[in-house]
């Protein structure tokens, strides 16, 4: 029998399908609430043939002592950051994801972010159930810039939403989607600083790696239109959390919105839960129950498949030899 550790809440979490489906395979399944960090990750590793996996850490040191026994590692979502690909190729494992199921909820989740924040929601929603009749004025975005750093699957899913309610759009891609920018009137920014320089808002929605680790930080916080609001809904990571504290109480920043932190969860004391300005969700950006059903059916669809011998709907790494 197949033993699998599943670590994902969302996948637990949410009703549907695919719990059916991974049942109906006859494995024997150990549930944890990830993301586990790699100390409990080693404390597991070795009793499992495959890992469904959320943003747990899957370090070369979990791969290693995961064999021989781990076949698979099969990622609920598209972010591989916390994966050590490259190790895993070289152990001849493969690593599937699931791309092309979240974009949808990750767009719409950044436009909640930024509604929330230029007419002041949560602020009156808090007003009005203490008892108070605070009016505040807040601003409309139509006619103002949004800045789209990363352009794939979910960045332009963003921009459809931002000119649908009258936004002059820019984007920052060096894989440049010519024909979908044309069609849709986006504007094609020559680099990060011309992203940067003369956005209202701009947006994050690209995959972390060390050349895009704190992209957004002291220096080029700088080139940033004071009073712009800044959303992420890609990775922490990406912003240097010091950096966007001081803008933020410096007044340089209006405001940022993000569904994600450098911690999660985030200790109490976690600058950015407190910082002015900073609406901060707790990575529930893709986590609905349409969303949380095609992404966890990708998952399982792709654990089975590779079990089985069979190709997996999408795979990360080509494995040496094949």
């Amino acid at each position: 029998m197949k033993k699998i550790l599943l670590t994902t809440t969302s996948y637990q979490d949410t009703p549907g399908e695919h719990h059916d489906l991974l049942e109906s395979q006859g494995f024997e399944i150990v549930r944890e609430r990830g993301p586990l960090d790699e100390e409990r990750m080693l404390e597991l590793a070795g009793d499992f043939d495959a890992f469904l996996c959320g943003d747990d850490a899957i370090t070369a040191r979990v791969i290693e002592k995961s064999l021989p026994r781990l076949q698979l590692i099969s990622k609920y979502g598209i972010g591989l950051d916390k994966v050590d690909v490259e190790f895993a190729t070289a152990k001849r494992i493969p690593v599937t994801f699931c791309p092309g199921v979240n974009h949808t909820t990750v767009a719409e989740h950044t436009f909640a972010l930024l509604l929330a924040h230029c007419r002041n929601l949560c602020e009156e929603v808090n007003h009005t159930r203490k008892g108070e009749w605070t009016r505040l004025t807040g601003n409309e975005i139509m006619g103002k810039t949004l800045s789209i750093i990363g352009f794939g699957r979910i960045g332009k899913e963003v921009a459809v939403r931002a000119k649908a309610f009258g936004m002059e759009v820019k984007a920052y891609d060096p894989y440049w989607d010519e024909a979908f920018a044309e069609s849709l009137g986006v504007s094609r920014a020559t680099s990060l600083e011309d992203a940067l320089g003369d956005a209202d808002v701009l947006s994050l929605h690209l995959n972390l790696s060390e050349s895009t680790r704190n992209l957004i930080n002291g220096e080029s916080l700088k080139r940033v239109k004071d009073g712009a609001i800044l959303l992420n809904c890609a990775r922490g990571e990406l912003v240097d959390t010091q950096a966007m504290v001081e803008a933020l109480a410096s007044g340089k920043l209006k405001g940022y919105g993000s569904d994600v932190l450098d911690q999660e969860p985030p200790p109490p004391d976690h600058p950015l839960l407190s910082a002015p300005g900073a609406l901060i969700t707790p990575h529930i950006g893709s986590r609905t129950y349409e969303s949380v059903v095609r992404q966890a059916t990708m998952a399982t669809r792709n654990l089975i498949n590779v079990l089985n011998g069979e190709p997996a709907l999408a795979q990360a790494n080509e494995l040496p030899g094949e």
